[in-house]
């Protein structure tokens, strides 16, 4: 079965770009197709992979690769998959729409949605508000165009795997189609539990504003709480203003360091929206609870007073309520430990690999 994978661009590493790491592991020889690499920024097996970018990719390095959005569709239309018996794509955006033989079978891992031309089509919008009726014309014009495009391009996948009941329930909304659940992989065996209780919440997030950083921020402003978070962004300006004196921004962090932070933490802040989110289940991986926004993928990851508690509104107040909350429950670290391990990426792998080969031998009268 000669096999390549697609991904949708590796700007940077990301919960996307660890699911893809796995595909390789499984599949080493397998080339990787992407609009654009920042090759410097990639890690082992990415950083040793056969990664074939797009005429995108105008230099070594890309500062922003959102500004070429409307040229992703016909570039990811541009590669040439021909002599592939089987495509595994790896897309929250593009990647699912690459052109396939007829008689190649491609599998789509679907981290979520185009999610700037469904549901967060409003939102995106709103951000252009005040920049012309001229552009806001044009831009809803696009809007309209890259959702044809997105439910076009969504006809070209054989099989879609969701990330999460989440992920499949819109998958079945905006595509028609069905979805097997396939969790992406958390890497237990980077994480350990301590017997040190430190004396901080944690956050390890993009600064993205739908991350929703700044209410964790805010809630540990106004309780004085001590707050470490983790992570580099567009939003960083703006959450580094909203930091009071108990809450510390300590920026990218390499793996030992946030392996640290996440053993001694007393819990970790999941404020954000996610179609299903990985950084909930290294803290349980870890046996330290979460306090999570209770919607989205959180909702099948964290079991309330088991493996942490919810706040139901995306508001500082419903999580400064969760946190008083949590002052009187407990944990068990070895529960969270094992919850975390039905998650685990050797799992993911031989779950993928089983339904690879599931789909290869239907295709190709295996065992008739």
């Amino acid at each position: 079965m000669k096999i390549a994978l697609v991904h949708d661009w590796l700007p940077t590493m990301g919960g996307a770009e660890r699911v893809l790491s796995d595909f390789v592991e499984l599949y080493p020889e397998a080339p990787i197709y992407t609009l654009i690499c920042n090759h410097s920024k990639m890690e082992e097996p990415l950083k040793s992979a056969n990664i074939i970018t797009s005429h995108l990719q105008k230099k070594k390095e890309c500062t922003n690769h959102r500004k070429l959005f409307p040229f992703m569709p016909t570039a990811i239309e541009s590669f040439d998959l021909t002599g592939y018996d089987m495509v595994l794509s790896s897309s929250s955006s593009v990647a699912k729409g690459v052109i396939t033989h007829p008689d190649a079978i491609h599998i789509c891992y679907c981290h979520s949605p185009m999610r700037y031309a469904w549901e967060f089509s409003y939102e995106y919008a709103g951000k252009m508000s005040g920049k012309g009726k001229l552009v806001q014309k044009l831009l809803n014009y696009f809007l309209t165009w890259i959702r044809v495009w997105d439910y076009a391009s969504a006809a070209r996948v054989d099989y879609f795997i969701a990330n999460s009941e989440n992920v499949a329930k819109r998958i079945r909304k905006h595509y028609r189609r069905e979805a097997i659940v396939i969790p992406p992989p958390v890497r237990c065996r980077l994480f350990q539990v301590s017997e040190y209780d430190g004396d901080y919440f944690l956050v390890v997030s993009r600064f993205q504003e739908y991350k929703r950083v700044d209410i964790a921020i805010e809630a540990c402003n106004k309780l004085g709480l001590k707050l470490k978070v983790v992570g580099d962004g567009p939003d960083y300006k703006r959450l580094k203003a909203l930091a009071g004196p108990t809450v510390e921004l300590l920026g990218r962090v390499d793996d030992a360091h946030v392996k640290e932070l996440y053993a001694g933490c007393r819990a970790f802040l999941f404020p954000g929206e996610e179609d299903f989110g990985i950084t909930p289940l290294e803290a349980m991986a870890s046996g330290r609870p979460v306090i999570a926004y209770g919607k989205g993928g959180a909702l099948e990851t964290v079991v309330e007073g088991v493996t942490g508690t919810f706040f139901h509104e995306q508001t500082t107040e419903s999580l400064v309520e969760a946190l008083k909350r949590f002052e009187n429950m407990t944990f068990d670290k070895q529960a969270l430990r094992a919850h975390a391990e039905k998650f685990d990426d050797e799992v993911f792998k031989a779950r993928i690999k089983a339904f690879v080969e599931e789909k290869y031998n239907e295709r190709n009268g295996a065992g008739r």
